[in-house]
C-alpha cells in the first residue's frame, strides 16, 4: 500500500530529489519560496492539495487545449493500455495509424506522412533531420544544410531545436552549438529591429530570408522554420502577407518550408492552425502539445508527397530515414490524441478561442 504523504512531506521530498527547470532551487534550500502540490484540475480550473483553486490561464505550458478532467481522453488511453500498451512503431499499431490519416485529413495543403515522436523539440529536430537528408538525395551535387529561423522564435530544448531557436538567453551556456543554423530579424512591428515601419518597410523582415539565401547560396540552404505567430519569444504574430512571400522565396530557392505548429497547433489562434490564417502551407509541419492537449506526450512532424518521395529507393541505395525513436507512434499517446481532437473538432473549440481572443482584446484596446 502506497504511504499518506502530507503536503509538507511531498515539499520534502521533492526538495530532496526533484530538478524543476528554469527555477532556482536554493529558494527552496533558504525557505525563500516554496512550489506548490497541484492535486487535481476541472476545465481551466486546478486545485493545489491545500484547497485553493486556480485560473490557469497559461493553460499547462499552452497545451492543455481541452481543458482538464476530460473524462474522453483518459478512457481512450485506459483501453489502448488495456489491449496494447507499447510495441515500437517499426510495425503497425491501430491507433498510430488512424491519427497518421487524420493528421492528412486536417492538416493544410498536401501533408500526408507523419512521422512521431515524443515532444516538440523532437518533432523540430525530426524535420531539421528530414530537410538535411532530403537536400542530399534530392540535390546530391549540392551541399544543401543549413536550417535558416528567426531571432526570438522557440523551437525547443534539444541541441538541434536549441541552435534553431533565436533566444540567446538559452542557448548561451550551453554553446558551442549545432552548425548551421542562421538566424534573421522577427516580424517584430511594435519594436522593430531594422527601425523601420509598416506598411511602408514592404516587410523587409522576410525579404531578409533572400538576402540571407543569396548570400549563403542556395545550394547550401535547406531549410527555413518559423513559427506562424511566434510564441515564447513575445507572441509576435507577423504582419499581413508576410506568410505567403515566405513561400514564395522558398519556392523560387527550392528551399523546404518548416512551420513549427508546437504552440499554434490545434486552435490556440482562432484556426485549427496558425498558418491557416494566411492560407499557406509548408513542406514540412511540426506539432505537439495540443495534439493530446497534454494527456500524453506526443510529437509528429508531417511531410508532403514531395519530402516523402525523396527517401524511397532500392534498399541498397539506404535513402529510407535514419532515425528511430523508441516510443515514436506509442499506441497509447496516439489513442489519446484522437480521442483529443475529436474534442477539438467536434466542440470547434478554435472558434471559441477566436471569440473570447475578440473579446478580450476589445477590453484591452478599451484600455488603452
Amino acid at each position: 500500500m502506497t504511504e499518506q504523504l502530507t503536503v509538507d512531506d511531498l515539499r520534502r521530498l521533492d526538495r530532496d530529489h526533484c530538478w524543476h527547470p528554469l527555477f532556482q532551487h536554493q529558494q527552496l534550500a533558504e525557505g525563500a519560496a516554496e512550489l506548490t502540490v497541484f492535486e487535481r484540475g476541472e476545465g481551466s480550473t486546478l486545485y493545489d492539495a491545500e484547497g485553493r483553486a486556480y485560473l490557469d490561464g497559461y493553460a499547462g505550458l499552452w497545451n492543455v487545449n481541452v481543458g482538464y478532467g476530460r473524462q474522453q481522453i483518459a478512457e481512450a488511453a485506459f483501453e489502448q493500455l488495456k489491449r496494447l500498451p507499447y510495441y515500437p512503431h517499426s510495425q503497425i499499431n491501430e491507433p498510430a495509424t488512424r491519427l497518421a490519416t487524420r493528421l492528412a485529413e486536417l492538416t493544410p495543403g498536401g501533408l500526408r506522412h507523419t512521422f512521431f515522436s515524443n515532444s516538440g523539440s523532437e518533432a523540430n529536430e525530426t524535420a531539421f533531420k528530414i530537410a538535411r537528408q532530403y537536400g542530399q538525395q534530392r540535390f546530391p551535387t549540392q551541399r544543401r544544410h543549413k536550417i535558416i529561423s528567426r531571432y526570438r522564435g522557440y523551437h525547443g530544448f534539444t541541441f538541434g531545436a536549441m541552435s534553431a531557436t533565436g533566444q540567446m538567453a538559452r542557448r548561451t551556456k550551453f554553446e558551442p552549438l549545432v552548425p548551421g543554423f542562421l538566424h534573421v530579424d522577427p516580424p517584430y512591428c511594435y519594436r522593430c529591429p531594422l527601425h523601420l515601419s509598416y506598411p511602408s518597410c514592404a516587410t523587409a523582415c522576410v525579404e531578409e530570408f533572400d538576402e540571407v539565401i543569396r548570400r549563403e547560396g542556395p545550394d547550401t540552404v535547406a531549410a527555413i522554420v518559423v513559427e506562424p505567430i511566434i510564441g515564447g519569444g513575445g507572441v509576435i504574430p507577423p504582419p499581413d502577407g508576410y506568410l505567403q512571400r515566405l513561400r514564395e522565396i522558398c519556392d523560387e530557392h527550392q528551399v523546404l518550408l518548416i512551420f513549427d505548429e508546437v504552440i499554434t497547433g490545434w486552435g490556440r489562434t482562432g484556426r485549427l492552425f496558425g498558418c491557416e490564417h494566411e492560407g499557406v502551407a509548408p513542406d514540412i509541419m511540426v506539432m505537439a502539445k495540443g495534439i493530446t492537449s497534454g494527456y500524453q506526450p506526443l510529437g509528429a512532424t508531417i511531410v508532403t508527397d514531395e519530402v516523402f518521395d525523396a527517401f524511397a529507393g532500392e534498399t541498397a541505395e539506404r535513402r529510407e530515414f535514419a532515425q528511430v525513436c523508441t516510443y515514436g507512434g506509442h499506441p497509447v499517446a496516439c489513442a489519446a490524441a484522437l480521442a483529443n481532437i475529436d474534442i477539438l473538432t467536434g466542440e470547434r473549440l478554435w472558434e471559441n478561442a477566436e471569440r473570447v481572443g475578440d473579446k478580450l482584446l476589445s477590453g484591452l484596446t478599451a484600455l488603452s
